[in-house]
């Protein structure tokens, strides 16, 4: 069975005040292609399908039309919900979309219905689990784990660290599984030794709630979201990455999919396959506003992040030249060279947990501790 692991697209999501769900648009439309081009039975969706809780009706429109694009007419398409999405609201259209073959998993247990009439569809569920046959009688095995804590999976907290209620969430959504089928973990989680861009809203990225590899099965591919860069974590633990260039520190960060095949009883990564689609992210660094006026016009098509090094204030005059040179000019950073300046600290780049500590520290006079961090991030994250 030929599979497709993407994740994290954020429909809806803006950079700065820039729409962008012409670029998403086009990303899923170009993700349908490479399903034709690479006969893909499967499509697994690894959470964060919308920017927010609560997106605007354009970007569920433009989900609702595109998943049905990329299913086709005989595909299959399995989404958990990740961070920033209502696994409630995501799921609640369930009974409607497994009619074109699409199993939403939100955190209220769902069991799917079988489908006859689709080329691969399932043939047995529980709550957390799916399996899936295609036409030639392969199956593959799909643990769904939406991403997970105490507050959206409405369960009491217990005395076990993180890592021990990730060990027994995964635990409940193998209840269907038997030796002989490609496994599959799919689920929205930091694992440690994840590499971050700007663009993750980290409030679990302070180590509250990253998790070990140990936690996952030794036979499963594990098909990850929530990091934006794609990577690798172990030989089948990995990260598909973000649809678009979410933040300028993934300006190198090149956009794929991995295509997979299951083996016998294994899968293995066959290719990852680059996606062209979207503006691309430019950081660019000038010394004084002539030099970036001349460059600028350079980069019609990008969004770009500007540092200028300078000897003296920008002007507003040098601000809006600069701005009319280049349409997709995001950022301006001012670096004025003064000797004796006191550094500026920009707040906007720090996360919770340096926000949290530089504030404790301009109260108590010193650093808070690894567990009141935690403690702060994890409250943080449940009204999030």
């Amino acid at each position: 069975m030929r599979i497709l692991h993407t994740s994290d697209w954020h429909i809806g999501k803006r950079l700065s005040d820039r729409e962008r769900l012409p670029e998403q648009a086009d990303a899923l439309d170009e993700i349908a292609e490479i399903c034709n081009q690479e006969n893909i039975e499967l499509v697994l969706v690894a959470g964060d399908v919308f920017d927010t809780f609560t997106p605007p009706a354009e970007a569920e429109e433009l989900f609702f039309s595109k998943i049905k694009k990329i299913a086709g007419s005989n595909r299959a398409v399995v989404i958990v919900s990740g961070n920033h999405d209502d696994g409630i609201r995501l799921s609640a259209a369930a009974p409607f979309a497994q009619e074109s073959g699409v199993y939403l998993f939100g955190n209220r247990p769902k069991k799917a219905c079988a489908d006859a009439d689709r080329k691969v569809r399932a043939v047995e569920s529980g709550d957390f689990y799916l399996i899936l046959e295609n036409e030639r009688g392969e199956k593959v095995y799909i643990n769904a784990l939406p991403y997970p804590n105490e507050a959206s999976l409405k369960e009491d907290k217990k005395q076990e660290s993180y890592s021990e209620k990730i060990s027994r969430w995964i635990a409940r959504g193998e209840e269907g599984y038997s030796k002989g089928l490609p496994y599959i973990v799919l689920t929205h989680l930091f694992v440690a030794g994840g590499k971050c861009s700007e663009s993750e809203r980290d409030i679990d990225l302070g180590g509250a709630r990253a998790v070990p590899l140990t936690v996952f099965p030794n036979q499963a591919y594990v098909a990850l979201g929530h990091l934006h860069r794609p990577q690798k974590i172990a030989q089948n633990v990995c990260y598909s990455g973000s649809l678009l260039q979410y933040s300028f520190d993934e300006a190198n960060t090149k956009k794929s999919v991995r295509i997979l095949e299951t083996d016998g009883e294994s899968i293995r990564t066959i290719k990852e396959v680059p996606l062209r689609s979207g503006r691309k992210l430019i950081r660019l660094e000038c010394n004084g506003a002539e030099e970036a006026l001349k460059i600028l016009s350079n980069y019609s098509d990008e969004f770009v992040e500007l540092t200028l090094n300078l000897n003296a204030p920008l002007t507003s005059y040098e601000t809006q030249s600069l701005k009319d040179a280049c349409e997709g000019l995001i950022f301006i950073n001012p670096r004025v060279n003064a000797e004796g300046a006191e550094p500026v600290v920009q707040r906007a780049r720090l996360s919770p947990a340096e926000l949290f500590n530089e504030y404790y520290r301009s109260k108590f006079g010193g650093n808070a501790d690894g567990e009141l961090t935690e403690k702060f991030l994890s409250l943080l994250e449940e009204e999030a």
